[in-house]
């Protein structure tokens, strides 16, 4: 019954705030009412899973400035948390298949979201490459999955370097972070939801002014070892 409630919020909620979003960005061009319905609409979703959340380390961010925040992904509840803790102007990069989705897919386009044809290579690149001189002239920060796919067994999986490259293009500081617990409440392939309380750690800004492409192993590899020893540190307070 839960999963029931749970998608049912989400259509219902997805619908309503989708179509208020998409009336309002009529008069404000930049998506960032999209930044304040995409954090109601999280915190929805999680209230209607029944599912407390908790986030540590907001006192790293500056209010002013834009990030890439890079994290682990386990589970479709990763993105209504990041969403819903991070109080940021933020958009994800998505796959290119979500933009024609009636509603959901329109509110992403005019929130500015990128989408990113994960298909074709040489695509995804140009994509990336629109993206960065199109945040450089309406800068968001960016809600990055480098797993590039949920993983199924709770570990954290190697990361992809493409979005970093959209860091480097930027100079927007990479912010590791942590999603933990998610995978309690949904995992993939199961259909059934726990109510369990789930934690989104953020760790310390990494800088990326001056590194260029050259650098982007180097810079995954830290944003990595980052997550995973966020990730460690709330499995070790549990």
């Amino acid at each position: 019954m839960r999963t029931i409630w749970v998608v049912f919020n989400l259509i219902l909620w997805t619908s309503i705030l989708g179509i208020v979003g998409l009336f309002l960005s009529i008069f404000e061009w930049k998506g960032k009412i999209f930044g304040k319905i995409a954090q109601i609409w999280s915190k929805l979703l999680l209230a209607s899973a029944g599912v407390k959340y908790s986030v540590y380390g907001l006192d790293r961010l500056n209010p002013e400035q834009n990030y890439v925040f890079a994290g682990n992904h386990e589970s479709p509840f990763d993105i209504p948390l990041a969403f819903a803790g991070i109080n940021h102007h933020m958009v994800s990069i998505s796959k290119i298949e979500y933009k024609w989705i009636p509603i959901f897919g329109w509110a992403m386009q005019a929130a500015k979201h990128i989408f990113i044809d994960r298909q074709n290579h040489i695509k995804a690149l140009e994509s990336l490459k629109e993206a960065a001189l199109g945040l450089k002239k309406n800068p968001r920060s960016i809600l990055l999955f480098p797993e590039g796919t949920r993983s199924k067994d709770g570990k954290i999986h190697k990361f992809k370097k493409g979005g970093f490259l959209l860091a480097i293009e930027t100079q927007f500081p990479v912010v590791p972070m942590a999603l933990c617990g998610t995978s309690d409440v949904a995992t993939k392939g199961a259909h059934k939801l726990k109510s369990t309380p789930v934690e989104l750690r953020i760790g310390k800004p990494i800088n990326t002014k001056g590194m260029t492409y050259k650098d982007r192993n180097e810079l995954t590899d830290k944003v990595y070892k980052a997550v995973i020893r966020l990730k460690s540190e709330w499995e070790k307070s549990k």
